[in-house]
């Protein structure tokens, strides 16, 4: 018998003022549990002139309170190793320890309570699951390999949850893998878009029908690539079924989701707070023809253990609020995740994210990898691109040409394109690493 699924379907569909209004207790909640014993968040808001949580009656004095930075959590963890001052309870009341990828600094440690992981870490992705259409009936293949990143362990956690049948195969190589998806006839496939990419290439070299294996459903995570409309058509074309995207962060949770309509992604408004702030300005933003463009602002309201408020994740989206033709009321992220303010590019007075040079090369199917090399030219910043063609082509001149004048047309750059031998680009089981800031 699996557990009781606690999420709130109801809140889904409801209107936004009970949403709000949820947001707010759970907000209460939280405020007051943390307050007499998490000394980060106690010091941090005494600083502000807060003196007690009664203070915040409003949205607007909550939207009044500092944001948290992640170099403010790094610096906290390294003066109070290891996990810092952002702890609600004795240690003896964690049960779990997982750690951020580190991709944009040194890694984060965070810790959760055995109620927040079985019951808000499996609610997460009972939504996740909930919106891609998996039940107790799906056998999910989990391919990725079990490391210290929280993800792909919550996601099995859900799908514990769930009911449904766990295939983990987090000690196989690609080969192995395939092997053990032709034995197991999985209908569910989790793993990063980078891998699902590679999966399906090493499949079409061994000869295994990927698209006859029985995967129905993609779930994709830990970098872009479900809500890049090339990328998400080459995958769904790769094995035959519908790709979907789920959003979040280590010390965050599992935040976003979508769902079959393929309107955006989902956020996840019963459990979190969300806000779109100028990145510049750190006010909020006013929206433009109903979208919110900015960047995406956090509270988590279910891990009051270690819990993260007004959390800046530096990720740019374009957010709406209408309601979706699925039914749920949950604000979207047109196009999902757009870029992190940090990996942006600016070339001769244009902004580049690495997301726009996916959404085209994605559309080569005769392109199986890229990079893209970021260096300086008279203290100015310019961008390489370098691809790898499949083994079967033989035009790379013409292929090359035509990707480079597509970037010009559709980028408004003329980038240098740049061909390399098959297999010299690295492929990638968990967050890519396609950009490259190359030393001055």
């Amino acid at each position: 018998m699996t557990d009781v699924i606690y999420y709130n379907q109801t809140l889904e569909t409801a209107d936004r003022e009970t949403l709000r209004q949820h947001q707010w207790e759970r907000l209460g909640v939280l405020m007051r549990q943390i307050w007499p014993t998490n000394q980060f968040y106690r010091r941090k808001y005494l600083a502000a002139g807060v003196k007690d949580p009664a203070e915040i009656r409003t949205w607007e004095d909550f939207y009044r309170l500092p944001f948290t930075k992640k170099h403010e959590l790094v610096v906290d963890q390294a003066s109070y190793p290891p996990y810092g001052t952002n702890v609600t309870f004795p240690l003896d009341q964690y049960a779990r320890l997982h750690q951020t990828s580190g991709t944009t600094g040194r890694p984060l440690r965070w810790l959760d309570t055995e109620d927040s992981w079985t019951k808000w870490w499996g609610d997460l992705w009972c939504y996740v699951y909930q919106g891609a259409g998996v039940t107790a009936a799906d056998r999910i293949f989990f391919a990725f390999s079990f490391g210290p990143f929280v993800g792909f362990w919550s996601a099995h956690e859900g799908a514990r949850k769930l009911g449904a049948l766990v295939i983990t195969a987090g000690g196989l190589d690609t080969e192995s893998r395939m092997a053990a998806i032709a034995r197991t006839r999985p209908t569910v496939l989790l793993c990063t878009p980078s891998y699902a990419l590679h999966l399906a290439e090493v499949a079409d070299e061994k000869g295994f029908d990927m698209r006859g294996a029985g995967i129905r459903k993609v779930i994709l995570a830990g970098e872009p690539g479900a809500n890049i409309p090339a990328t998400r058509e080459r995958i769904q074309s790769a094995y035959g079924a519908q790709v979907f995207d789920h959003t979040g962060m280590t010390e965050v949770g599992a935040h976003g989701f979508s769902c079959i309509r393929e309107q955006g992604t989902h956020l996840t408004e019963a459990e979190f707070v969300f806000e779109v702030i100028n990145p510049e300005t750190g006010e909020h933003v006013a929206p433009v023809d109903g979208i919110y463009e900015g960047e995406l602002v956090v509270t988590n309201l279910g891990r009051g253990c270690m819990p993260l408020i007004r959390y800046r994740t530096h990720d740019l989206v374009r957010l709406t609020q209408d309601r979706c033709s699925c039914g749920r009321i949950f604000s979207r992220m047109l196009g999902g995740i757009i870029g992190r303010a940090d990996d942006m590019i600016v070339v001769r007075g244009i902004n580049l994210f690495p997301s726009a040079f996916e959404s085209i090369v994605r559309g080569y199917p005769e392109i199986a990898e890229f990079l893209i090399e970021v260096y300086k030219i008279k203290g100015m910043d310019e961008v390489r691109l370098k691809v790898e063609p499949l083994p079967q082509v033989t035009d790379t001149k013409s292929l090359l040409a035509r990707l480079a004048e597509e970037l010009r047309a559709r980028l408004g750059l003329r980038i240098d394109v740049q061909g390399v031998e098959p297999g010299a680009l690295p492929r990638y089981q968990m967050k890519a690493k396609r950009l490259v800031r190359l030393p001055d």
